[in-house]
């Protein structure tokens, strides 16, 4: 018997996997696991996916449904991985606890390089892995190095056509091929969940604020976070708009809706602030938004590209400057966000962003300055980039400070490129601040 175990987090990406399975994307299997598991920082506090509203709706497409987070008790899922010399313990566990018995095992997992997803693949030493993306991260490149031991086993990349025309990057390093999740049956799955939502208020085409919670991923502080929903509503409001939703991230802590409560009374307009976790897409659904803002989130895309809603961004360009270290894997999506959607003056004139081979060359270009050492075969393709497109405009993608470490153009002055790559000017400058450091004390 064949067993396919499919791990989600979010109610998104079991979406994305109900429409892969209602496509044939998976061969059929005598049984199917969803493994659940809760990231949250507090997951005790947080509704899990299979908690939240819609997930019923999704539910059939599985046999069990079993708790990642009730397996590995009390350990968090994002914390915990297997000891080496433990694996073999933890595959028998899991196999009794799920009655897998000797079946034969499948993996389909987001977020390979992390755990939770890594560690269950290490678990299940022989199992083929299919990774499916429920976002824009898949277009950016491997965020760690990952074991061969696992990264070979990973058979392909499942993910939604949000940037059409736009290859991943993502397990490039161990060639493995992108195969899309069919449009069509991602907003046939979407469709399902339009009625899910009990209790949310109907307003007919508002200008709709997506929320993201970026203070928890310490891109913002608290206050930075409050200021941008600010922003986001008095750039609509500047536009004309008089009734307003702000759709909150749902871990996201309620003074933020107060702020902009507070704000909206200030401005004279209409706010409703929605309690009910549901999907963007469902709003889209029922309000059909005359214009949807955010900062960097996959929704803006999904808005734009499968229900043909205005979209605008606010935010991108600090959020470019703040985030860090370089290789911060959402680098790619903030990157994609800011060059394809307007902000939302230039909304309203309809201005267009990059087309698609100018995208895929600006991401290729900042893949590899955030991980060259996995994508080195991109480099001559960046060098290019860089001596012919860095311009006003673009330079926001990058830091000279990381060019210049690279050797790459737009760094120190070409004739004192081999600085970078030489040991003995390596060594100098270890020495030089060495005895720097010496002096201070």
């Amino acid at each position: 018997m064949t067993t396919q175990i499919f791990m989600v987090s979010t109610l998104y990406g079991t979406a994305t996997l109900a429409a892969a399975l209602d496509a044939g994307c998976f061969a059929p299997a005598e049984r199917r696991v969803l493994l659940v598991s809760n990231n949250a920082a507090t997951p005790e506090t947080t509704p899990a996916v299979d908690g939240m509203p819609g997930f019923e709706r999704l539910r059939a497409r599985f046999d069990d449904v079993v708790s990642w987070n009730e397996a590995i008790f009390p350990y968090h899922p994002g914390a915990w991985a297997p000891r080496p010399d433990d694996v073999p313990m933890w595959e028998r566990y899991l196999r009794l606890a799920w009655s897998l018995g000797d079946d034969d095992v499948t993996l389909a997992v987001e977020s390979i390089q992390v755990n939770p997803a890594l560690g269950v693949a290490q678990i299940f030493t022989d199992a083929p892995v299919t990774v499916y993306a429920d976002g824009l991260m898949s277009y950016g490149p491997t965020r760690n190095k990952i074991d061969p031991l696992v990264g070979t086993r990973v058979e392909r990349l499942l993910h939604l056509d949000l940037v059409p025309g736009l290859r991943p990057l993502l397990l490039t390093e161990f060639g493995v091929e992108p195969e899309l999740v069919p449009t069509e049956a991602f907003t046939r799955v979407l469709a399902e969940l339009v009625k899910t939502g009990a209790g949310l208020p109907e307003v007919e085409s508002p200008a709709l604020l997506l929320g993201q919670y970026l203070s928890a991923l310490g891109i913002l502080s608290a206050e930075e976070e409050e200021d941008l929903h600010v922003r986001m509503l008095r750039s609509v409001v500047g536009l004309g708009h008089d009734r307003v939703v702000f759709k909150p991230h749902p871990t996201a802590p309620a003074r933020f809706a107060r702020t902009l409560e507070q704000e909206a009374e200030k401005l004279g307009v209409g706010l409703t602030v929605l309690d009910t976790p549901v999907l963007a897409e469902v709003l889209y659904q029922r309000m059909r938004p005359a214009l949807v803002v955010g900062c960097f989130s996959t929704a803006l895309l999904t808005a734009s590209r499968l229900y043909g809603l205005p979209v605008a961004r606010v935010g991108t360009e600090t959020l470019l400057d703040r985030l860090a270290p370089y290789e911060n894997s959402n680098r790619v999506p903030v990157t994609i966000v800011d060059a394809l959607l307007p902000e939302p003056a230039d909304a309203a004139e309809g201005r267009p962003g990059l087309d698609t081979d100018a995208l895929a060359a600006l991401v290729r270009t900042v893949g590899f300055v955030m991980q060259p050492k996995i994508l080195a075969e991109l480099r001559p393709a960046a060098e290019e980039y860089l001596r012919d497109r860095l311009n006003a405009r673009t330079w926001r993608y990058f830091r000279k400070r990381r060019l210049t470490s690279l050797g790459l153009p737009g760094g120190i002055p070409e004739r004192l490129a081999f600085l970078p790559r030489s040991s003995t000017a390596r060594k100098v400058v270890r020495r030089a601040r060495a005895i720097r450091r010496s002096i201070k004390r």
